[in-house]
């Protein structure tokens, strides 16, 4: 088979990014029978393409991962160019790694669309804040549902709410699993970077860390009311909040000004610390020394920090509206987002028992390990055959 890869999302540095390039690696490195090329509008900087791939760089007045915000838009021109450039007729099956940066293809080529989960379909208000924003991202669902031949997402949780947001038959919905990336792991020396150290991270203490963006449907307000009003009691004086993300170039929906706004008013000041975006040397360091990670959100696709947390040792604190009560199991305590309460009696029990945490840390060791992206790349492989064979 020829495979046309639409690569326009290769350069995000979110979740999607992130599974894009570890998902297309894995894939392209377990199957020798397949010529795959990568569609790009911008050239790959955040890491390579994997070896044995073809590429086609496509002209842009502004890459995917730019234009395609929150509160923008891509242009037409844009869409078009890359549109024709994977409506080649060289191409057996094309390929979107996930529906945000879909665009129509107008061959007989097979067309498989990853579409990660329904947070926009269900928050919309909290994710597209413009009426024009929503308008756009529902005829871009609606197109990319019409033309896909197979429906990809990344756990069954997410199936779950495509088919009771869209209506369509499971059958239809193939589940591709996600992992961490191997430099998530255990250290054995997880002195400070140079890096944490300037952010002002601490030596000595307890940390609760969150790792994410700061859409408004990541929930963070109660994760910052549950750590001021843990701080203020006695035997948890020397607790401290990081939290972690890009919150100056961001191009989702963001409420950071809130959530900073929120620490203040709470008192946590001098006891929180933003980083910004962390690469992942930092984060893999941190995660180690972190008492707990908490992951609060309304919905969570998959929930993929968690599982990077998990495979670090670092216990979690997350949301029921998510596949991580089956993907953790005893590596989490999960609570209902709605609840506030519940997410502060959680992480009371996790920095209050050092047993609990290292039983938690054993078997979010365990079930991280049961992760991988070979595993993943052979369910894709699975899909593009059968989606070939029909």
């Amino acid at each position: 088979m020829r495979i046309g890869v639409d690569a326009t999302c290769w350069e995000n540095t979110r979740g999607y990014g992130r599974h894009a390039r570890a998902l297309l690696t894995a894939l392209v490195a377990l199957d020798h029978d397949n010529d795959y090329t990568f569609v790009l509008d911008t050239p790959p900087a955040i890491a390579s393409l994997p070896a044995g791939a073809g590429t086609r760089l496509v002209r842009s007045g502004a890459p995917t991962v730019v234009a395609a915000s929150a509160r923008g838009h891509r242009a037409i021109g844009d869409m078009w160019r890359v549109g024709r450039a994977l409506s080649a007729g060289d191409f057996d099956v094309v390929l979107f790694p996930t529906i945000y940066s879909y665009v129509p293809v107008l061959t007989r080529a097979r067309k498989i669309i990853v579409i990660h989960d329904v947070i926009a379909d269900t928050y919309p208000q909290l994710t597209l804040p413009s009426p024009t924003a929503r308008i756009l991202w529902k005829a871009k669902v609606a197109a990319g549902l019409r033309q896909a031949d197979a429906i990809v997402t990344v756990s069954d949780f997410s199936r779950d709410g495509i088919v009771q947001r869209f209506g369509i038959q499971p059958e239809r919905i193939a589940v591709v699993g996600e992992a961490s990336d191997p430099v998530f792991r255990r250290l054995p020396d997880a002195s400070l970077t140079t890096r944490l150290r300037d952010l002002g991270v601490p030596e000595a203490g307890r940390l609760v860390v969150y790792v994410g963006g700061f859409s408004p449907h990541k929930n963070l307000e109660p994760l910052v009311d549950a750590v001021a009003s843990l701080a203020s009691r006695p035997g948890f004086e020397d607790i401290r909040l990081v939290m972690v993300g890009e919150h100056k170039r961001e191009v989702f929906h963001s409420y950071f000004d809130v959530v900073a706004r929120r620490v203040a008013a709470a008192g946590l000041a001098n006891r929180t610390i933003f980083t910004g975006y962390l690469a992942d040397e930092d984060v893999v360091v941190l995660l180690n020394r972190s008492a707990v990670l908490a992951l609060p959100s309304l919905i969570e696709g998959f929930g993929l920090p968690a599982v990077e947390a998990a495979a670090c040792g670092c216990p979690v604190v997350a949301t029921t509206a998510s596949p991580l009560p089956g993907l953790l199991g005893d590596g989490a305590i999960c609570v209902d987002p709605r609840e506030p309460g519940g997410l502060a009696a959680a992480l009371e029990r996790v920095l209050a028992s050092e047993s609990l945490q290292a039983s938690m840390r054993k078997a979010g060791l365990d079930a991280a390990g049961r992760l991988t992206w070979e595993a993943a790349a052979r369910q894709m492989l699975d899909v593009l055959r059968s989606v070939a064979a029909r």
